[in-house]
């Protein structure tokens, strides 16, 4: 049986910032200023197993990243508790740093001026790892990663895409047991962003990497994360398999028709029913099944349209992602 990697229990983080009240003078607002409170993670609970594989998204402001820095020691919980490989983060934040990776993929950790090699020997030595420890890693990422052909660029010179293979690289060279990923594909283009999510199921497969995920690119979470917690207003609102986000959620269909000859006229359709796409050559239509079965707007489309081939089809994970934010 799995052990618990990390485990969360009634975590919260307030921060209380002063206001300056256009009522009152400006002595008032130095010496006693209005002092307003934001509750940016509330009360939440959950644990993570070893090897698990966890995307942690939200909106912007939703209270990811307040929670990645609390799971680090980099900022103090109002109030609740988080373990980290049995850990309190606050306390044993030293001791956590050389068991966990971080990878933001807006803030580079490499050292650009110098090859990457340099970057991956300077963590090593920062790890306390001993130069034939250093050396035989860098070999096996080198190998992981694909590095031979610009180890030995300086890091400033490298592609987007290469400097985040790098950025990953760099975060595993102590064989962490969980990395954090802020974003990591941002900006990569689609052969970069599928090579970096083949490496890191890589690493999850190999090394038993716990891989806990924040990421506004569905592609990242369908690829990689067997569970997805979704957090809104600083409280987790769904926390279920990947898999079954798009089952247990769909309320909406999609109907594809292909006409026997082209659309020239489209008609008012029945309630919970809408067009997407009005074409010559394909209509695309929603249909909300809270109120219309999928058998009846069929049947009504059927009426009212002569077709050569109909499609009915889920809306996609995006689609199922943006309804349960907008219902929370």
């Amino acid at each position: 049986m799995k052990s618990e990697s990390i485990i969360i229990s009634n975590l919260s983080k307030k921060f209380t910032f002063p206001v300056k009240n256009k009522s009152n003078s400006w002595i008032k607002n130095l010496f006693k200023p209005e002092i307003r409170e934001v509750v940016a993670v509330n009360n939440i609970s959950f644990s993570v197993k070893s090897g698990e594989r966890i995307a942690f998204i939200g909106p912007n402001g939703a209270g990811k990243s307040t929670t990645i820095k609390m799971l680090t020691g980099i900022l103090y919980p109002t109030s609740g508790k988080a373990s980290v490989l049995g850990l309190d983060p606050v306390k044993d934040r030293k001791k956590l740093a050389y068991q966990i990776g971080t990878v933001f993929g807006q803030r580079s950790q490499l050292l650009p001026n110098l090859p990457l090699t340099d970057s991956l020997e300077f963590f090593g030595v920062m790890y306390d790892m001993t130069e034939e420890q250093i050396q035989s890693r860098i070999i096996e990422l080198t190998k992981l990663f694909e590095l031979e052909s610009f180890i030995d660029q300086p890091v400033r010179k490298l592609s987007l895409g290469q400097r985040m293979r790098a950025e990953v690289a760099a975060s595993l060279i102590h064989k962490p047991k969980i990395i954090l990923l802020d974003e990591p594909t941002i900006g990569l283009d689609v052969v970069a962003k599928k090579t970096l999510r083949d490496l890191l199921l890589k690493i999850n497969k190999e090394e038993g990497t716990t891989i806990f995920l924040t990421s506004h690119d569905v592609g990242d979470i369908e690829s990689l994360c067997d569970r997805t917690i979704i957090i809104n207003h600083g409280i987790v609102i769904k926390d279920m398999p990947t898999e079954d986000l798009s089952t247990s959620f769909i309320f909406e269909k999609y109907i594809d028709l292909i006409p026997m000859t082209r659309f020239e006229s489209f008609h008012e359709l029945p309630e919970g029913m809408k067009y997407v796409l009005k074409g010559a050559n394909k209509i695309t239509i929603t249909v909300d099944s809270n109120k219309i079965s999928v058998q009846k707007s069929l049947k009504k489309l059927l009426e009212i349209f002569e077709v050569e081939d109909i499609d009915v089809y889920n809306a996609d994970l995006e689609t199922v992602i943006r309804h349960i934010y907008e219902r929370n």
